[in-house]
C-alpha cells in the first residue's frame, strides 16, 4: 500500500518533533524524497545524523514558517535541489498555554503565526504549482483540541481550528486539479512533550481516552502516508481524528 510515492518530493514543516519524525522516516520509508525546516540548527544536524543512522534520508532547511517570504524562497529552494514539491505536510507548531485572563497580545500573536499563519505562507506558493502539475496533497497537522477546545489554549484551539477551515476552502479550490487538502487531528500522542508530565497527569489524560493508551506518533503517519497516496484521492476537505475516541463527533 501507498508504494506509488516513490520519487515524490514532500516537505514537512517542523518535521523534527515527535509527530514530524515519525511522519518523515514513514515518507522516506515509501521512497518519497523528503526535506524538513528546522529553527535551531544544531538539533536539526544532530536530528538529521540519527535518521541517518535510521536509513532514512532527509534534507534539512532554516525557515521560520511564520514569515511568508522566507517560505517562498524555501519552495524555490527545495525545487532547486530536489524537484517540485508533491506532498506538503504542515505540522509545524507551539504553545503558549495559559488562561485568557492572564493572555497576552504576544502570546496569542506568536500561536497564530507559528500554527496558522505559517499554513498560509507554506501552501499559497505551493498549491498552485501542484494544480499546474495536475498532482498534489496538502495534509495539515491539527489537534484534538481544534476541535473541542482546551482550558488555556485559546490561542492554540482558535489556530488549529482555523487549520481546518482552510482545509475545507482550499480544498474547493484545487479539487478539479489532481489535488487534495485534508486534516488530520492527532489526541494526545506519546511524544517526548507529553512524555516529560508528571506521571499522575498523564494517567488522568490516558483515564480519558476510551482505547487506554496514549497514541504513537507512527499511528498519525501512517495516516500521513495513507492521504498521501493515490488510494485517497477521492478524499478531500476531511478531518481524520485519531484521538483513541477521547473526542468523537
Amino acid at each position: 500500500m501507498c508504494g506509488d510515492l516513490k520519487n515524490k518530493v514532500a516537505l514537512v514543516t517542523g518535521g523534527t518533533g515527535g509527530i514530524g519524525t515519525a511522519i518523515c522516516a514513514r515518507l522516506s520509508d515509501l521512497g518519497c524524497r523528503v526535506a524538513t525546516t528546522y529553527r535551531n540548527r544544531e538539533k536539526a544536524e544532530a536530528w538529521q545524523a540519527q535518521m541517518k543512522q535510521s536509513g532514512h534520508q532527509v534534507t534539512i532547511y532554516a525557515c521560520d514558517v511564520g514569515d511568508y517570504e522566507a517560505c517562498v524562497q524555501l519552495a524555490e529552494t527545495i525545487e532547486k535541489d530536489l524537484g517540485p514539491v508533491d506532498i506538503l505536510v504542515n505540522n509545524a507548531g507551539i504553545t503558549r498555554d495559559t488562561t485568557l485572563k492572564k493572555m497576552t497580545p504576544g502570546h496569542w500573536r506568536e500561536v497564530i503565526c507559528a500554527d496558522l499563519d505559517s499554513v498560509f505562507n507554506m501552501t499559497q506558493p505551493l498549491l498552485p504549482r501542484m494544480a499546474e502539475r495536475g498532482w498534489g496533497r496538502v495534509i495539515n497537522i491539527s489537534s484534538i483540541n481544534g476541535q473541542k477546545g482546551q482550558f488555556g489554549q485559546a490561542n492554540y484551539s482558535a489556530a488549529k481550528a482555523g487549520m481546518h477551515g482552510f482545509t475545507m476552502a482550499a480544498a474547493q479550490e484545487v479539487a478539479r486539479k489532481g489535488v487534495t487538502v485534508n486534516t488530520i487531528s492527532p489526541g494526545y500522542i506519546a511524544t517526548e512533550m507529553v512524555m516529560a508530565v508528571p506521571e499522575e497527569v498523564r494517567e488522568k489524560i490516558i483515564a480519558q481516552i476510551p482505547v487506554g493508551r496514549l497514541g504513537r506518533p507512527e499511528e498519525v503517519a501512517h495516516v500521513v502516508a495513507f492521504l498521501a497516496s493515490e488510494h485517497a484521492g477521492f478524499i478531500t476537505g476531511a478531518n481524520f481524528a485519531a484521538n483513541g475516541g477521547q473526542h468523537m463527533h
